[in-house]
């Protein structure tokens, strides 16, 4: 009784792990991830008539049959790769959450809230596209080095913004100058070069001459040098991933020339004990 037992057990593990098994090489498959992202663009196209159709019971159905693919491919996964496999993944964890999201509140009356997670689907391309991933992946290790960037931009705008409240609040409406925090949402329309000459610069410099230093230097430190400070930070970034493949990939062949030299020498040695025997 105790021997059957024993042999039923092993016969289910040995189905589980052919189940799995089978389930891996379907989620390693090479046109595996490409539908994936096939039914992600096909899901955009669906919220984005339903922009023009709203409330189209053809296209709610077409979403809802969406949804359950994305959770059969969730499935899929997580028995293919495991659990620890799968949540390992910080990208997998991110898909977890959208489609379970997205499952239960198909069943709530919050409208706003199903509509933002079915509009949040389309950030599953991220992980499914490569590239798209080692853009996202740069940027998360990049913010550390970014802080030290965003805190000299703060204070260059608090310190220009002030200059601005001090000086120009008298010269333009309130909703430019007139406060602190008026005056640091023009600025930002500066650095960006929305409309700043005609509705900011201009103006301010026909009442104020010497005007044209404070909009010069501010586009100058921030539109320029704090601009490429963060475009430089990011691309050092996204270049670190490609040197440490070739840099793993140099200590290979290094490693690889070391044991053929070692056996070209044992060969020699060899050859030399033969020819003395």
């Amino acid at each position: 009784m105790g021997e059957t037992m024993e042999l039923n057990r092993k016969e289910e593990v040995n189905n589980q792990s052919s189940l799995r098994e089978m389930f891996r090489q379907l989620v390693e498959h090479k046109y595996f991830q490409p539908i994936v992202i096939g039914m992600i663009l096909f899901n955009g196209l669906i919220i984005v008539s339903e922009t023009y159709v709203t409330g189209n019971s053809l296209l709610l159905a077409i979403d809802k049959i969406i949804v359950w693919i994305f959770v059969i491919e969730l499935l899929i996964k997580v028995i293919g790769l495991g659990f620890r496999g799968y949540f390992s993944d910080r990208w997998n964890m991110f898909d977890f959450g959208i489609v379970i999201g997205s499952l239960l509140f198909y069943s709530t009356p919050f409208v706003s809230v199903l509509r933002l997670i079915r509009v949040l689907r389309l950030i599953r391309m991220i992980p499914a596209i490569p590239a798209l991933r080692k853009i996202i992946d740069s940027l998360m290790k990049s913010i550390p080095a970014l802080t030290g960037i965003l805190g000299l931009s703060i204070l260059i705008f608090s310190i220009y913004a002030i200059i601005g409240t001090t000086f120009f609040s008298e010269v333009l409406p309130y909703e430019f100058f007139g406060s602190f925090h008026t005056a640091l949402f023009t600025l930002l329309q500066v650095v960006t070069f929305e409309s700043w000459a005609s509705q900011v610069a201009r103006p301010v410099i026909h009442e104020i001459p010497w005007a044209w230093a404070y909009f010069v230097s501010f586009i100058i430190i921030g539109a320029l040098v704090i601009l490429n400070l963060v475009v430089a930070v990011i691309l050092s970034y996204l270049g670190q991933d490609d040197e440490a493949i070739q840099k793993e990939q140099m200590n290979r062949l290094h490693k690889e020339n070391q044991e053929l030299k070692r056996d070209i020498q044992e060969i020699k040695q060899l050859i030399l004990e033969g020819r003395n025997n």
